[in-house]
């Protein structure tokens, strides 16, 4: 009763308030006034019919109440933004689809003036130059000019390239050609064109350059795809583009679409040598500038009949040669079945469960086989023939079959992938155990040589407070040690620094066979005045606890309870492994570490700017951060970041400003953030996943951007009025305020270790110059351009 008359009350005051509304000489609002003026000027109008606007606009009043200002619509990512650009694109090309083939894409679609504006935008948002606040239409007024060349098949493809080679000294003669900005418009368009075509029908085993398939989900299917392997290999195809290589490809476009300009268009290119398009060589995907913009999507085409013939392989292996698998492992699948059949008539021999599992990431291949090394050897065989006749690609002959167990592993993707057992949960307990164990051992250890060392100094010190020349009686008896001793003392040397001088000869002596002083006094001076029965009982101890700790765990797992239980049997796991030992190298290679692994300054980095330098450690560890999440030993990863990169910078930017590490760790502190600590990674991870927006990891949308490892730039001059720059970057009219110089600093050959550098830059850009604003410089450290967005022809134009 209650409710409804307050519910009456208030309806009752928005009534009155209407009234006082309609009644005073305020402006009414728009709607308000409309509906008294309509009442007032109807023929039936009069005060007694006040009453139906008091009804009309007490429910406009209810209805705005409930009303909510509409929030404002959030802003596209950078990568939202490139996915809507190339939507728009796929839906052109999409209506050139007639009778199962699309038809004529470079005439009617790429040379579409609206095609290469959307193209173009692509290329600036991949160059960071282009946001949702931004004009797409900036410095595009030369795309309605190359519209109408293509369109009159006037575009010279070599007028619009720029060649690098290595400097003169060199034993090997490298050259590299690039497109300009013109071609790298043509380019994109093409690329996005023939996604739209392709990507469809590739198989669900090829990743890179594809959405949901990049390098993550390629190890997270070897890691959780791949049951119960025990052979695995890996197959390295080398193979520079040529003619007979190129005219296959093209066959092999020709079954999907008609478009003999394009195919004149990709032969050109060919003819310049800027197709950039080589098998083996370099890792794919790192975003380095000798990798060609169509490079992964003709690379996917060439390659698709390989997954293809791998189709075949897998069900003539697990159909003919392993079609005994248990119910457990089998697909179930009716349709294989038949395919089975149909492969050898209908006589499908009993198999020994042989399975094989293939993964493609451009033209790195994993393969792995369920089975026996025959059947394995045998597949390898049937793999590299495939390649080298069909393909026309080379194979190399280092491929060898090798056995998934033990702890060697393969090398994939920059990582190793190794298989281990996972121990039962009776083991665990025991490996705890045995660590706890462990580490009290080496607790009372510690605690031991503390106490013996306090009293050996404190045996010293005595010693030297307590020496006086009235206190040494034996330097009166000629007989004794002492004297004959000090026959070699010093005239004018006094007795406590005589003494001192003795007990340092002594111990000189002494040390000979041990580490340190320390050991002396604890093991030579305080240990031999201890009771005997309590050393005997300390090093009884430590005996029987070594004993324990170095003892096996499956011999102690045999003294559990339950030990026959069917849920304690060893399981065998796949897991990638980060390359320590080759980020070691790097970091000795790239001045972060001495010889012995100790942290260091470095000088290539000294003459750039605070923030700069800043960046450029902080880009090292958040690559690490994000590749090596997923991997084993990733706590190692996180040691590394707080003792080599943080300490490195910090000694870098002490040796900048000649001061002490400390005073740098107090100025910059809030800076140095950027660079986690040991207890800080965790949380800096998780900041980063929440910061994450839509399409940000998708590999289609980051292909070159997400792989790319940093660089090392140093400061070759600083712009001034009289020598001009402005930045190098695709789509940047800014000013540069300094020059750098790029150091191709190493170059491994594909299959390389991921190690968060720049694995293989071509030589023909080592020394090169380049302009970059201050904001371009930041995003090449941290990862959100690569060298690929980097003009390098612009001090030639």
């Amino acid at each position: 009763m209650r409710i409804v008359t307050t519910v009456a009350n208030s309806l009752k005051s928005l009534r009155s308030l209407h009234f006082l509304r309609v009644t005073s000489s305020a402006p009414l609002p728009f709607k308000d006034k409309q509906l008294i003026e309509t009442q007032q000027g109807s023929a039936n109008y009069s005060p007694d019919n006040d009453h139906t606007i008091g009804k009309a606009t007490l429910a406009m009043d209810l209805a705005s109440l409930l009303e909510e200002p509409k929030p404002k619509p959030k802003p596209r990512s950078r990568m939202e933004l490139k996915r809507f650009f190339e939507l728009r694109i796929k839906k052109r090309v999409k209506e050139q689809h007639t009778n199962g083939k699309f038809h004529d894409l470079m005439k009617t679609v790429i040379s579409n003036a609206e095609t290469l504006r959307d193209a173009y935008n692509c290329i600036r948002i991949n160059s960071n130059t282009l946001d949702a606040t931004s004009s797409s239409s900036h410095d595009a007024s030369f795309l309605d000019d190359l519209a109408e060349e293509l369109g009159k098949g006037d575009f010279d493809v070599s007028a619009n390239t720029t060649s690098f080679s290595t400097r003169r000294g060199s034993v090997n003669k490298e050259i590299l050609v690039l497109p300009n900005l013109r071609l790298k418009v043509v380019l994109e368009a093409m690329r996005i064109a023939l996604e739209v075509v392709y990507k469809p029908h590739f198989s669900k085993i090829s990743h890179g350059c594809r959405s949901r398939r990049g390098c993550a989900a390629a190890l997270k299917y070897v890691c959780k795809g791949v049951l119960s392997p025990d052979w695995w290999f890996t197959v390295l195809v080398v193979k520079k583009l040529d003619v007979a290589v190129l005219e296959k490809l093209i066959s092999i476009m020709e079954e999907k679409m008609e478009d003999p300009i394009l195919y004149g268009f990709i032969r050109s290119m060919f003819d310049a040598g800027v197709l950039n398009l080589e098998f083996g060589g370099f890792p794919k995907g790192h975003g380095l500038p000798q990798e060609g913009v169509l490079s992964p999507i003709l690379m996917n085409i060439y390659l698709d009949l390989f997954d293809s013939e791998f189709c075949r392989l897998s069900m003539k292996y697990e159909g003919i040669c392993g079609g005994g698998l248990n119910e457990r492992d089998r697909s179930g699948s009716v349709l294989r079945d038949w395919f089975r059949r149909q492969l050898d008539g209908d006589d499908v021999r009993k198999s020994s469960g042989v399975k094989v599992y293939s993964c493609r990431y451009m033209d790195e291949m994993f393969f792995a086989v369920s089975g026996s090394r025959d059947a394995a050897v045998n597949y390898l065989s049937e793999v590299q023939s495939y390649l080298s006749s069909s393909l026309l690609l080379d194979v190399g002959d280092q491929t060898d079959v090798l056995p998934c167990d033990g702890s060697h592993g393969i090398r994939f993707l920059g990582t190793l992938v190794r298989r281990t057992i996972r121990e039962s949960p009776a083991v665990k307990v025991v490996h705890k155990l045995k660590e706890k164990v462990e580490l009290f051992t080496l607790q009372k250890v510690e605690e031991w040589n503390y106490g013996t060392l306090r009293i050996g100094k404190k045996w010293l010190g005595h010693g030297l407070k307590k020496v006086k020349e009235s206190e040494i009686k034996h330097l009166a008896d000629s007989s004794s040690l002492l004297n004959r001793v000090s026959y070699f003392r010093k005239s004018g040397m006094k007795t406590d620094h005589w003494y001192k001088h003795l007990c340092k000869i002594w111990m000189q002596d002494q040390a000979k066979n041990v580490d340190s002083e320390e050991i002396i006094l604890s093991k030579f001076v305080a240990e031999p005045a201890l009771p005997q029965e309590l050393k005997d009982s300390f090093y009884e101890f430590t005996k029987q606890a070594e004993r324990y700790i170095s003892a096996e765990a499956d011999s102690i797992h045999k003294l559990l309870p339950d030990n026959n239980s069917s849920t304690d049997h060893p399981v065998a796991k796949t897991e990638t492994v980060a390359p320590i030992n080759a980020i070691k190298m790097r970091l000795l290679r790239y001045g972060l570490t001495t010889s012995k692994g100790y942290p260091r300054s470095v000088n290539l980095l000294i003459m750039l700017d605070t923030t700069e330098i800043i960046d450029w450690f902080s880009g090292i560890s958040c690559r690490w951060l994000k590749w090596y999440e997923n991997c084993v030993n990733f706590d190692e990863i996180k040691l590394l970041i707080t003792y080599h990169v943080r300490k490195s910078c910090i000694r870098t930017l002490a040796a900048k400003y000649r001061v002490h590490e400390i005073e740098i760790e107090k100025r910059l502190g809030e800076e140095l953030i950027r660079i986690p600590s040991t207890q800080e990674t965790e949380k800096e991870m998780t900041n980063e996943a929440l910061d994450v927006q839509a399409f940000d990891n998708d590999e289609a949308l980051m292909y070159g951007i997400a792989s790319s490892g940093v660089c090392l730039l140093s400061l070759a001059r600083i712009v001034t009025q009289a020598r001009p720059c402005n930045c190098f970057v695709t789509g940047c009219s800014s000013s540069a305020p300094r020059v750098y110089t790029l150091h191709v600093m190493e170059r491994q050959k594909s299959p390389s270790w991921k190690t968060g550098f720049s694995t293989c830059i071509h030589p023909s850009l080592n020394k090169r110059r380049l302009g970059l604003c201050k904001q371009h410089l930041r995003d090449l450290y941290l990862g959100h351009i690569s060298l690929q967005s980097i003009d390098f022809s612009a001090w030639k134009s």
